[in-house]
């Protein structure tokens, strides 16, 4: 099993920490410091719960006047990379709120390191219009974290953070960003961009549709961004999604001999499954099975998988395929009736009942 993500902050870099702060601040306690961090609680803190931690530990130790603290921050955040270094932000988030002019260049410099996706957040439920302003400012920085940090830090529903719900149901304000950023010279920035309107069609998916129809055929990035934006709705099946991308109605198109072997499946185990694919005409095809799968309360929640997408000669293929019902941290399996379907151009070919046992 692989390691907890909240064990990144360990020992040793708790400690790295404290020598790393102490270096730009004579009066840091060290000892003092670490005594904080790791408290009774600390062997129960989850990730985020760290994060914050640690930035209120680094708060009660660095002098009492916020911008002599951000200052010590500031020098001291630069090696302190990736998920791990967002203790930094948090802690402009925690208690920079009333110091704008101090905060928003530090959130800024502080992305560079880590990311301060999370952190502008609180800025922005304060004052949308003023964060959003500065947020279009960041869209044109010649820094690309800075530019991913204008798209990423406004998604809606970003997930591990706070919901934006006047951004679910209004996104206007974050339109001016993402159309600015569609094109930009980093994937980094445009997996952020496409990400930002995935979020936004799950409220609003005929805005999505409509821009994406708009930007169509603009570059070859921007045709990555909206398909990667459209992904959720490709898997709904959604219509109007399926022919932006050439998914025609598959009319010629049949799904034969759909068979499954390992039913009961035990949590735990897999099943396999096959069937026969029939093309009669030349057709561009997105090729999906899904499971509708029992919950704990009985009812059904269904999941899709792409098996392929590509364009198929007439003829026939046969398919194969494994699905693993190992319990995972984003799914947990429970017994019941499934179903397993076949899904072709998000239209229903075939489907199986199975069971599903302990």
């Amino acid at each position: 099993m692989a390691e907890p993500l909240k064990n990144s902050y360990d020992s040793a870099y708790v400690e790295r920490l404290a020598s790393a702060v102490g270096a730009q601040y004579e009066a840091f306690d060290q000892e003092t410091f670490l005594t904080l961090v790791f408290d009774a609680e600390w062997p129960n803190r989850e990730l985020k719960d760290r994060m914050y931690h640690l930035a209120a530990s680094l708060r009660q130790a660095l002098p009492e006047d916020y911008g002599q603290a951000l200052e010590i921050v500031l020098r001291a955040a630069p090696p302190f990379g990736s998920f791990e270094g967002m203790f930094f932000p948090a802690f402009v988030e925690l208690y920079g709120l009333e110091h704008w002019e101090l905060s928003l260049p530090a959130l800024a410099q502080l992305t560079r390191y880590s990311s301060s996706e999370f952190a502008v957040r609180p800025f922005i439920q304060r004052d949308p219009d003023r964060m959003m302003a500065q947020m279009v400012e960041w869209a044109g920085d010649s820094n690309y974290h800075v530019r991913r940090l204008a798209s990423e830090g406004c998604r809606p529903r970003l997930p591990w953070a706070t919901a934006l719900p006047d951004f679910k149901a209004d996104p206007t304000p974050i339109l001016p960003i993402l159309r600015q950023l569609r094109d930009d010279p980093e994937l980094y920035v445009r997996r952020s961009v496409a990400n930002n309107l995935n979020d936004i069609a799950k409220d609003h998916p005929d805005l999505v549709l409509d821009l994406c129809g708009e930007w169509s055929g603009e570059s070859e990035a921007t045709d990555w961004v909206i398909k990667h934006a459209c992904r959720s709705l490709l898997k709904q099946g959604r219509t109007e999604a399926l022919r932006l991308f050439g998914f025609e109605d598959p009319h010629d198109v049949s799904v034969e001999d759909l068979t499954l072997h390992g039913s009961p499946v035990p949590i735990g185990a897999k099943i396999e499954f096959g069937f026969s694919l029939r093309v009669e005409s030349r057709a561009k095809l997105r090729v999906e099975y899904a499971i509708d799968f029992v919950k704990r309360r009985g009812q059904t929640s269904r999941k899709v998988f792409q098996i392929f997408e590509r364009t198929c000669e007439p003829g026939n293929e046969e398919v194969r395929r494994r699905h693993s019902f190992v319990d995972l941290t984003t799914r947990t399996h429970y017994p019941g009736l499934h179903r397993l379907v076949l899904l072709v151009n998000g239209t229903i070919k075939s489907e199986l009942p199975f069971e599903v046992v302990r």
